[in-house]
């Protein structure tokens, strides 16, 4: 249930209103297995909200871009357009090593400057900043 995977404040309105732009595909790259990410997203009420979920039963352990190219992939996407956003240097180090952008938040596991050091373009410090710093990242992307 929510209680074993419980999500920060904000994330799941994050989710569900950046999944609602038709314009969007959002993936998931996760250390968990495949059965133990259904049952959180089941949990939330986010089950169909990611167009591609990526394990690591499938994939070496991050920071190996197998993941995010793999989640590309599955998508359609090109990777100069994708942004991995993630809390801890390895994802910053997974999305550097797939040419993907790569979006810290400052409320996981590992220190802004850190992930900053690890490759992370910006770190956002709540929810209510990610659209603005998606934003500016692809601007970033079309420049």
């Amino acid at each position: 249930g929510e209680a074993a995977s419980p999500l920060y404040p904000g994330a799941r309105a994050a989710v569900l209103r950046v999944g609602a732009d038709a314009s969007l595909l959002l993936g998931v790259a996760t250390g968990k297995s495949l059965r133990g990410l259904k049952h959180a997203l089941a949990a939330h009420g986010l089950e169909g909200a990611f167009k591609t979920l990526q394990t690591t039963d499938g994939h070496p352990s991050k920071p190996h871009p197998s993941m995010l190219q793999a989640a590309v992939a599955d998508t359609g996407a090109e990777a100069r357009h994708a942004v991995m956003i993630g809390d801890t240097t390895f994802d910053m180090e997974m999305a550097r090593a797939a040419g993907i952008s790569a979006l810290g938040v400052a409320w996981g596991y590992h220190e802004v400057e850190r992930l900053r050091e690890a490759g992370a373009t910006a770190v956002i410090e709540r929810f209510e900043d990610l659209d603005a710093a998606l934003e500016a990242v692809w601007a970033d992307q079309a420049a």
